[in-house]
């Protein structure tokens, strides 16, 4: 039984039915939504048009499951999970029916909710959330709908920048309110700095520092004003993009472990530490981090999968296991490219590291070739050890996949020496001769020596 009917949660039903044929395991799947299999990382795009419509991220519709004989109970929410009788308490939201379902095997995949901060005007007309593709559409209506072109953006993480990009490309006025010193906290503060300033270059208005007190409305009730603590921001469109937390209160009312961020903690299966038969992924749970060894809460769509194939394995009779993660992600706004792996300096002091931050400024190719981007690329290595311990990069075109190469190293525990010896691919029209990942790599292992004479 699957409770969650997108990426962990039908990933995980796939892979038990290659495993299982159909008079082997009987798979039972409840989703809320209107939509299973998508993909809300894309909701952005399609909003900002890059994307032609809401079908093109949709990746198997309820009816292929079902032709694969998965039973997917589609606006089905489960709304009670009975650990102990092996059973889960469903409500047809349509009808308002309710029944309690056995189950051998049970699989939380419920994922993340937004936050949404309990705020005077949060519930007006044309305040807009974005994790799902009814929000997404729901947005695109009040576009089409609304003749004002002002767009306040509440949060900087990677929801709030792509959704700026989006409002960008739809024409608007772009105001982000930002609570934090600068734009994208998953990187350090001087690397935010970069990213404030490329988006204020596109004639976004950032707003640093700023606590959202209330949304005020107008004589027709719908929004037009994001107000904080000094100065009031006219909206006719608000988008909220100030992050998610697991959306464990089932879990956590059936009494199962979660941690410190709230997120259900299971062992390298995906099977609930101390739970047989129960199994979870995707952004509901927390994850090992490989480089400070600690619990964390990293809601992506590539994890979620990854966890869905190993608990699908492992409920069909095989063995796989999930051995964590080195914090890695992409993003864009506009031409900007950002990207980020393993520790931020407050992780590493929190962690207990001793480590040397440096900082370099290179190009995406030879510097003499045409359209050569700059970028920047900050590297953090251990002190005593030298081992990698973090890559962030802000760049042009060409800067935000080179953090996969820092990815590929975090998860080997290679030192930034050894990184410098890479045999990575040139040539004038895709890199300089040396690549900005190890021009970072060989001033860490200078900084690093320098420590250790």
């Amino acid at each position: 039984m699957v409770v969650g009917g997108d990426a962990a949660g039908m990933s995980a039903a796939s892979q038990a039915r290659r495993m299982k044929g159909p008079g082997e395991l009987e798979i039972v799947a409840f989703e809320r939504g209107h939509f299973a299999s998508f993909s809300a990382c894309g909701i952005p795009y399609w909003v900002g048009g890059d994307v032609p419509g809401r079908d093109a991220l949709i990746a198997r519709t309820p009816e292929e499951h079902r032709a694969r004989d998965i039973d997917l109970r589609m606006r089905t929410e489960v709304t009670e999970i009975d650990v102990d009788g092996g059973r889960v308490r469903s409500r047809d939201l349509e009808s308002g029916a309710e029944e309690w379902t056995p189950y051998d095997d049970l699989v939380i995949a419920t994922g993340a909710r937004p936050l949404r901060p309990d705020l005077p005007g949060i519930d007006a007309p044309g305040v807009h959330g974005v994790q799902t593709l009814d929000d997404g559409q729901a947005l695109l209506d009040t576009l089409a709908a609304t003749p004002g072109r002002r767009a306040v953006v509440v949060g900087a993480g990677y929801i709030g920048v792509e959704m700026a990009e989006a409002m960008i490309n739809r024409g608007y006025e772009v105001t982000v309110v930002n609570r934090g010193a600068e734009p994208m906290a998953t990187l350090d503060p001087d690397m935010g700095r970069l990213v404030h300033r490329a988006m204020e270059g596109m004639g976004i208005t950032m707003v640093n520092d700023a606590e959202v007190t209330e949304l005020l409305t107008g004589d027709d009730g719908r929004v037009r004003a994001v107000v904080t603590k000094d100065a009031e921001y006219p909206a006719d469109v608000v988008v909220l993009g100030m992050g998610v937390v697991p959306e464990t209160a089932l879990a956590k009312a059936a009494g199962l472990p979660l941690g410190g961020h709230g997120g259900l903690l299971t062992d390298r299966a995906m099977r609930v530490r101390g739970h047989e038969n129960v199994w979870a992924g995707g952004d509901c749970v927390e994850v090992l981090d490989l480089v400070s060894g600690s619990e964390r809460h990293i809601p992506l769509g590539t994890h979620a999968n990854k966890h869905g194939q190993v608990i699908g394995a492992n409920v069909g009779g095989g063995y796989a296991t999930f051995p964590g993660v080195v914090g890695t992600a992409v993003s864009k706004v506009c031409e900007l490219e950002i990207a980020r792996t393993g520790l931020r300096e407050k992780d590493a002091h929190r962690a207990g590291l001793r480590f040397e931050a440096v900082t370099i400024e290179s190009t995406s190719r030879a510097g003499y070739y045409p359209d050569a981007a700059p970028m920047t690329v900050k590297m953090l290595a251990e002190r005593r050890t030298g081992r990698l311990l973090g890559v962030q990069i802000v760049g042009r075109e060409g800067a935000g996949k080179r953090v996969d190469v820092a990815a590929v190293a975090l998860t080997a525990g290679m030192t930034v020496e050894q990184m410098t010896s890479l045999d990575l691919g040139y040539a004038p029209p895709f890199s300089p001769v040396w690549d900005p990942v190890l021009v970072a790599a060989r001033k860490a292992v200078a900084a690093v020596r320098s420590r250790q004479g």
